[in-house]
């Protein structure tokens, strides 16, 4: 945005290249103008991620904004396995990694871990439950329906509307889906 004395303040944007639209939240009024600076272009560090790859796009907007790091300074690796810890921890980026106050409730997530303060948000804002174990898992590699559960108790956080739901009963596989996890997917298949 541009003061009344024409001193320029970035603002934090998104860029969507589908809608050709800068997206952004403030909370004022003020004139504001688009440029372009290109010493923040994303500039590929990643071995592993050619510009001709279907996921590059994705893979520059995680990383530009944030909500995701490679797995080593040159290396995204885009075939590793997602876990339950990596998609607690883009929420809590895409949630701005609000401060945390006191631990994990799970014995398996220590501190200092990449993903400790994003369990112990998640956990303590109801969007994860862990294992009837008491455990977290935070290695484990997600399953739909985990992912179904972490989304639909994110979007109760965030307050949005989670009402309604599609119809699950077209799937071949429906009735193996966990009795935990049915109003997730339910929800997640009507929202697409």
């Amino acid at each position: 945005y541009m003061a009344e004395d024409g001193t320029l303040t970035p603002c934090d944007t998104t860029y969507s290249d589908v809608d050709k639209t800068v997206t952004f939240v403030t909370g004022h009024f003020s004139k504001y103008v688009i440029g372009y600076d290109s010493a923040l272009t994303w500039a590929n560090p990643f071995t592993d991620v050619a510009e001709s790859a279907w996921y590059y796009d994705a893979v520059r907007y995680v990383c530009s904004n944030g909500l995701m790091t490679g797995t080593s300074g040159s290396t995204f690796s885009p075939d590793l396995f997602t876990t339950r810890g990596m998609i607690v921890t883009i929420l809590y980026r895409l949630d701005g990694s609000p401060a945390v106050s006191g631990a994990s409730p799970f014995s398996d997530v220590p501190a200092g871990q990449y993903y400790s303060e994003a369990v112990a948000w998640a956990a303590a804002n109801g969007i994860v439950k862990g294992y009837d174990t008491g455990l977290f898992g935070p290695d484990d590699v997600i399953t739909r329906e985990q992912l179904a559960a972490i989304l639909y108790g994110y979007a109760q956080y965030k307050g949005y509307d989670v009402t309604g739901g599609g119809d699950l009963s077209g799937f071949a596989d429906s009735a193996s889906v966990s009795a935990w996890a049915a109003d997730a997917l339910k929800w997640a298949n009507g929202k697409g």
